[in-house]
């Protein structure tokens, strides 16, 4: 498979502290990619630079072929990358379809083709049957879903997730994990993911790769990852791969 997205030795500095260190990688056309590490390792900064919100001090970030590494959030938007956030960020005034139909209007000049495209997608994270109710009433596994939803609205070859297993059961957790995996599926959707509950990264991603202090450790499949010395001395630990 072609790489969709091209990272070439990024590097990010904050005053004295160096948060991504000279990182390179290539996320693959219709694959799931995961970045793990401990707090702290650089994974949401290294989000931010490709989702626009900081530009790289060197390196450079390569979208469907072009470079996109200084580019302002909403034309990286516009170029197909979509993204969660950590925390979610829902208008919580606003129902749970007009909360989707806003990423919908991105590429849709008129609102009842955005409806339309937000009850499509309301279908798929299974909030359909929820759409009237506002965003300030949903449970957490429920805004989860929705922060997705949100970002799927506005059509991306490519989606950013930041911890959208965070806080959830098991069981909600699983729900996620196959709807992530039906969209991937079903219409090739490259999926790019931080996450820091393993059973979800396992179940999820052809390929990890393992930050820490900003710099890449290890990389490949999650079979290798996970057995790797330096990534269960920096991170997992013995018990989690045993």
């Amino acid at each position: 498979m072609s790489a969709l997205l091209k990272v070439d030795g990024i590097s990010k500095r904050f005053r004295g502290l160096l948060a991504v260190d000279r990182l390179s990688f290539e996320v693959p056309q219709g694959g799931i990619f995961a970045v793990i590490g401990p707090n702290g390792a650089g994974k949401t900064t290294l989000f931010n630079m490709i989702a626009g919100v900081f530009a790289p001090d060197g390196g450079a970030i390569t979208f469907a072929g072009e470079r996109i590494d200084g580019l302002k959030p909403d034309k990286i938007c516009q170029r197909g990358i979509g993204r969660t956030y950590q925390i979610v960020r829902p208008f919580p005034a606003l129902s749970v379809e007009d909360n989707v139909i806003v990423g919908a209007l991105l590429h849709r000049h008129h609102v009842s083709d955005a409806r339309a495209h937000a009850q499509d997608v309301l279908r798929r994270l299974d909030l359909y049957d929820k759409r009237a109710q506002r965003a300030s009433s949903l449970t957490l596994p429920d805004r989860k879903r929705l922060e997705v939803a949100r970002a799927l609205a506005t059509d991306p070859k490519l989606l950013l997730l930041d911890e959208v297993m965070a806080g959830l059961r098991p069981t909600e957790m699983d729900r996620i994990v196959s709807i992530l995996q039906e969209l991937n599926r079903e219409t090739g959707l490259t999926i790019l993911l931080i996450e820091h509950v393993m059973r979800a990264v396992m179940a999820l991603a052809g390929q990890i790769l393992v930050l820490h202090h900003g710099a890449s450790i290890a990389q490949g499949s999650p079979q290798q990852v996970v057995r790797d010395p330096a990534v269960i001395h920096s991170y997992l630990g013995a018990e989690d791969v045993a």
